[in-house]
This record gives C-alpha cells, structure tokens and sequence, in this order.
C-alpha cells in the first residue's frame, strides 16, 4: 500500500527552514536507509509559504488565488513523502521514526487510493 506522509511546521520557526547540519546529517540517514529498504517512493522538502500561492474555488463560485505567505497559517506543509507499507500500522510507525527527528512537528499519514479500489463504471 501506498502511504503520503506530509509534515507541518511552524512558518516562524528559523530552524525550520534553516536546518542545522546535524539534522541534515540525521535526515540524510534516514532517508538512505528508507530508499534501501525499499520503503521510499519520493520525498521533498518545499520552500515557505511566502513563494507560495493559495488556489481556491467555491461551489458554484470563481476560482481565486492569493500569493503567500498564508498569514492565518501557524502551521505549513514543509515536506512530503510517498512511501510503500503493508499496512496503516507500518506507515504510522514510520511517521512517529520520522517526527523523532525534529524538535517539533506535526505530521499526517494518509493512505493512497490505488485505481482498483475505484469503483467500476456503471
């Protein structure tokens, strides 16, 4: 099964987007030993929100966008990873391995939908 796993910090944060080589070093780790275990499909980091831009689209509305930074936003996506597990268990247990590594994080797991579990067209 395929698993998203994107993580949360908080915008103000210099460390968040200023990572320290340490923790360059302890990320760099657990991503080579993801890839060799054969658990990591892809994973990035993204800029802050302020090279950003906001797309959204009201039912039965206009679509509109606003340019970052997402000043109602504490909290901001600074990365994602899709990952293959057996199960939910696996992915999550992953994730809690994966927050270790920061001081402060939120991050959230949620399973992919593969195109068999689609329903058939009527």
């Amino acid at each position: 099964m395929r698993f998203l796993m994107m993580h949360r910090l908080d915008e103000s944060a210099p460390e968040a987007w200023n990572p320290s080589q340490e923790f360059m070093e302890k990320m760099g780790a657990f991503i080579q030993d993801s890839v060799e275990k054969g658990i990591l499909i892809t994973a990035e980091g993204v800029h802050p929100s302020e090279k950003g831009a906001l797309v959204r689209k009201a039912r039965g509305g206009a679509t509109s966008w606003t340019d970052g930074p997402f000043t109602e936003a504490k909290e901001v996506i600074g990365g994602f990873a899709l990952l293959n597990f057996k199960d939910r268990t696996e992915a999550v247990e992953f994730a809690r391995r994966y927050a270790d590594l920061f001081e402060e994080v939120e991050v959230e797991v949620r399973q992919v939908v593969e195109y068999d579990e689609l329903p058939a067209p009527a």
